[in-house]
């Protein structure tokens, strides 16, 4: 896979094959920091399901001050290690992590969120009661999922696509 944006551009990252590793294609990720507006020089992001680690480098590439990986997977987790060695990313912070535990004790308030759990696996629900906190004013969230995803009043869905059984959202706090 490779980064699409930033210094990083064109940079490949390898990641462990694994059955529910599901990267976020090329495609997907250009949209997403085309909404963005490229350029995260200053940003505070979190890739909470780090998988590929896909959103989390692109992040760092684009400029974002810290990024936090935050994966459960062994494998995948050797694999974030490699690559953020392999491109010098002192930028990355990585935590081998629970998803949900580390949102119940991190106290980091985040300008991006990256949520792009497994399909089918119900974390929307839980979730959503434990962002809150961490986001940042102005801070906006994506969601990527295998349907739309109903965010509840408080949220705003500010854009939102489809690339094959993927469905993307970019939601901020209202």
């Amino acid at each position: 896979m490779r980064i699409v944006g930033g210094a990083w551009r064109s940079r490949r990252i390898r990641f462990a094959p694994h059955a529910s590793l599901r990267p976020t294609p090329d495609r997907v990720r250009e949209t997403l920091f085309n909404w963005l507006g490229q350029d995260l020089t200053g940003f505070t992001c979190l890739d909470l399901f780090a998988g590929s680690g896909a959103l989390g480098f692109e992040a760092a590439s684009r400029g974002a001050k810290h990024v936090v990986m935050v994966e459960r997977d062994r494998a995948a987790y050797a694999a974030l290690e490699r690559n953020k060695a392999a491109l010098e990313a002192d930028q990355v912070e990585l935590a081998r992590a629970d998803a949900l535990e580390f949102l119940r004790r991190d106290r980091t308030e985040y300008d991006v969120i990256f949520l792009d759990p497994p399909f089918g696996a119900g974390y929307g629900d839980r979730l959503l009661p434990l962002l809150p906190p961490r986001i940042a004013p102005q801070g906006r969230i994506y969601y990527e999922s295998g349907g739309r995803m109903e965010w509840p009043p408080g949220w705003a869905v500010q854009k939102e696509g489809r690339a094959g059984q993927v469905v993307f959202q970019l939601v901020k706090r209202t």
